[in-house]
């Protein structure tokens, strides 16, 4: 059914490829300037967006097998993510249960068990403590319920979504609103991972509203790749989760082609974002007298820093070809091309307006009528905010519509 969808889109965006049109919103949004820097404001968001949603924390590919794990910090909260003895993917609080030491520290590897480094009281692969040291001279204390504290955790689509809130309610079915099914078509637990990078960028919401923005690409990235690509956006929703595509020219070579035909490249084509701080975008790698290649995914994963003004973004990269070691270079070159873009050109850019927008004179932002996309993000950011409660919470993503543009 989720083809029969893509078939669908795809058949509305040729249409606007033909007639050189483009969808638009109603009217102009505004969002109060001070988003983007008042520290109350930055405290709502990160207590009731980023420390109540999904996110997403790493992939099926980057941790295959039983003992794979990967520790990261996410909006202050040490995490650990492990793949039991089972093959069953578990998240936890990468915290000792004896002195809160830090067991693991930052990084992808393999282990039967998590030693802290501060006794070195250890943990098995799914979280149970194993381990006392001097046990009989420490005292009586069970091991039962005192293992790593575990967090929400699911698989989707070949993505890792965990949260950051021990017992938090935590249903990621009806968070994703039916996007899971159209993700899946990228087929990311297939790929090989293939590396990643990170970039500190400005406030998240300056940052993020790049990733939703076709306006700038000509003009921004000018010395780059932009003047190959249209302005020109279409916004598809699933709750808050947005898909970006362009009518750009491409889409006619459709036009010989039965529906049937149709690649999955163009199907899937454009910006995949998950609320409130994933980017999926698609890469040819290849060249002329190199076998293989293909579709190369970066996933950027936007996280905010410590303040207002900051945050810092991984870019996970996703290769859906057979590796050679003629690609690597090919790989690498890619890699480096895209932080450069992000960091040097977008993130540069954002870091201005980070500091610009703090003097206060300008009271809001404007979202045009071809920027639907923004108006979309910014007004679930709102409505996150404004949920007090759980049930708040839940209540607004059991009334997400799925919208796409005509």
């Amino acid at each position: 059914m989720s083809r029969e969808t893509l078939v669908e889109l795809t058949r509305r965006t040729l249409q606007h490829a033909r007639a050189e049109t483009v969808p638009l919103a109603g009217d102009i949004g505004r969002v109060p300037a001070a988003n983007y820097y008042d520290s109350d404001r930055w405290k709502l968001e990160m207590a009731r967006v980023f420390k109540r949603t999904p996110l997403a924390l790493g992939f099926t590919c980057e941790l295959p097998e039983p003992g794979n794990y990967k520790a990261l910090e996410v909006a202050g909260v040490p995490v650990l993510l492990s793949r039991g003895a089972d093959g069953q993917m578990r998240s936890f609080v990468n915290m000792c249960s004896h002195r809160g030491s830090i067991v693991v520290p930052e990084g992808t590897g393999r282990a039967r068990r998590f030693t802290c480094p501060y006794h070195a009281w250890s943990y098995d692969s799914e979280g149970r403590l194993v381990g006392i040291l001097d046990r009989e001279e420490f005292g009586d204390l069970d091991p039962d319920g005192h293992g790593l504290t575990p967090l929400p955790v699911a698989e989707r689509a070949g993505i890792v979504f965990g949260a950051l809130t021990p017992e938090a309610p935590f249903d990621i079915d009806a968070y994703l609103c039916g996007y899971g099914q159209m993700l899946a078509h990228h087929e990311f637990a297939n790929c090989a991972y293939v590396g990643s990078q990170s970039v500190d960028g400005p406030n998240w919401k300056v940052a993020y509203d790049g990733y939703l923005d076709f306006y700038h690409l000509p003009i921004l990235h000018r010395e780059s790749f932009g003047p190959g690509y249209s302005n020109k956006a279409i916004y598809d929703a699933w709750g808050p989760h947005q898909r970006v595509t362009s009518p750009d020219r491409r889409f006619l070579a459709l036009d010989n082609l039965p529906e049937d035909d149709w690649p999955a490249d163009l199907l899937t084509d454009g910006v995949w974002t998950i609320f409130p701080h994933t980017s999926v975008a698609g890469f040819h790698v290849g060249a002329d007298g190199v076998p293989g290649g293909g579709r190369m995914y970066m996933i950027s994963t936007l996280f905010p820093g410590d303040t207002p003004d900051t945050s810092r973004t991984v870019q996970h990269f996703l290769a859906t070809f057979e590796l050679s070691e003629q690609l690597d270079g090919l790989i690498e070159a890619q890699k480096a091309f895209l932080l450069h873009v992000v960091r040097d050109e977008d993130y540069y850019n954002g870091n201005r307006i980070q500091r610009a927008v703090k003097t206060g004179a300008k009271t809001e932002f404007f979202f045009g009528r071809n920027e639907a996309g923004g108006q979309r993000f910014h007004g679930w950011v709102d409505r996150l905010v404004a949920a007090e409660t759980d049930d708040d919470f839940a209540q607004l993503f059991a009334g997400a519509e799925v919208s796409f543009q005509r």
